[in-house]
């Protein structure tokens, strides 16, 4: 009998739903994982913004091993300590108090928001929540109808009413948009799979201020852009370090290096009845996983040790050196440099080769040992983990220059 391949397996028993690139990863360990055939690649991917810890940290498989050893999981009809702890220095590092709710994803934590904004204008008719264009908030149906991208919605009409899509850092548009429907402005504070686009200081104090205007909740999603992957524990702080303050924020991927775990935050805003925290109450909202003694222990860990390992401010440093190096690079595949901290997004001019420029620049990138994420069309990201080396930064930089100074633009 013959052993199927990896990649025969998927072609013959796993949904088509993704476009998988041609490689089959077995194992990783910092900042590097190896194919089948035990070639090494650096990973700036990271599992797309997730894995905060980079592979195998010696700290987080301890605690994981531990913590299986110990209670893996439990309904959440009863109390664990984990996921205490972790609600706790949530609250913490937010600065705002308010409460958690801990789910398994960010299309999840997004759901959550989505519920909470809607109950918040209940019992009127305020069910509206203005998006943006080039926004991403999940592949569930509420996830697709927020989001302001329409090849996500194609054949999955009818979609879930009540999302108005308007363009991003366009506050003249945000505020026309308004209406007696709307009940909360939802937005990320810098779009990820949108191709690594920061909203302006400017715009988020000025939607800020419309919420406080008209009543609305400012709601952001951070699932790409969270704990730490700017160089704060907030993205929204890194663009405004003060005088925003959002009422609620989503949150997943890095949250646990990989672990499945999502949360969302809600602050003490004072409702007709209640603290928004404490709006959806017994039997409005519920998981089965989310929270259980197992991943609240991960992520309990995982932001322990971005503080003990001072992973913040090596975020903002090596951003700023990745991104310095290569402005300076001047390569003529490279149309544009933007992000914040380990979150950047190369957006590159038309290059040669069959497909768009992202995909053409990824697969030449990985045949050079070099894992990086497209995103669109033309841009492709750079997310490696928060604990990344300056050598690795700059052997990153050395195989980009290398690739992108070989390709032919047209």
């Amino acid at each position: 009998m013959i052993t199927p391949s990896t990649s025969e397996l998927y072609r013959d028993y796993v949904m088509p739903t993704y476009g998988r690139f041609d490689l089959a990863l077995s194992r990783g360990e910092g900042t590097h994982v190896w194919d089948e055939a035990g070639k090494a690649y650096l990973d700036f991917g990271a599992g797309i913004a997730v894995c905060s810890l980079g592979h195998a940290h010696p700290k987080l498989v301890k605690v994981l091993a531990n913590q299986a050893a110990t209670l893996i999981h439990t309904s959440n009809l009863y109390l664990t300590r984990p996921q205490g702890e972790l609600a706790k220095l949530i609250v913490e590092l937010v600065g705002l108090g308010g409460k958690v709710f801990f789910c398994n994803s960010g299309a999840e934590a997004n759901e959550g928001l989505y519920k909470l904004a809607r109950k918040f204008g209940a019992p009127t008719d305020r069910y509206e929540i203005i998006t943006f264009t080039n926004s991403f908030h999940g592949r569930t149906l509420g996830g697709i109808s927020a989001t302001a991208q329409e090849k996500v919605k194609i054949d999955f009409a009818p979609l879930v009413e009540g999302f108005v899509h308007v363009p991003f850092n366009d506050l003249a548009a945000t505020e026309a948009a308004i209406n007696s429907r709307t009940v909360a402005i939802l937005l990320e504070p810098v779009q990820g799979e949108g191709g690594i686009n920061p909203a302006t200081p400017e715009f988020l104090k000025g939607v800020r201020a419309l919420c406080d205007k008209h009543d609305l909740l400012l709601m952001f999603d951070e699932v790409q852009c969270g704990f730490g992957r700017t160089g704060d524990w907030c993205a929204w702080k890194t663009i405004v370090p003060s005088g925003v303050e959002p009422d609620a924020v989503s949150w997943a991927k890095g949250i646990a290096s990989g672990v499945p775990l999502g949360a969302f935050w809600a602050g003490s805003r004072p409702t007709a009845s209640v603290q928004l925290c404490d709006l959806l109450g017994p039997g409005t909202h519920g998981t089965t996983y989310g929270g259980n003694p197992l991943v609240a222990a991960a992520g309990l860990a995982v932001l322990s040790i971005i503080q003990q390992e001072g992973l913040l401010e090596n975020a903002r440093e090596l951003g700023t050196h990745l991104m310095g190096k290569l402005v300076a690079m001047n390569l003529p595949a490279i149309r544009l440099v933007k992000g914040v901290g380990l979150m950047i997004g190369i957006e590159l001019n038309d290059l040669e080769g069959e497909g768009p420029a992202s995909i053409i620049a990824t697969k030449a990138l990985m045949a050079a040992g070099l894992l990086v994420v497209p995103s669109g069309e033309r841009t492709i990201r750079l997310l490696p983990p928060l604990n990344i080396t300056k050598a690795e930064a700059d052997e990153a930089l050395s195989i980009l220059q290398k690739v992108l100074s070989a390709a032919d633009s047209r």
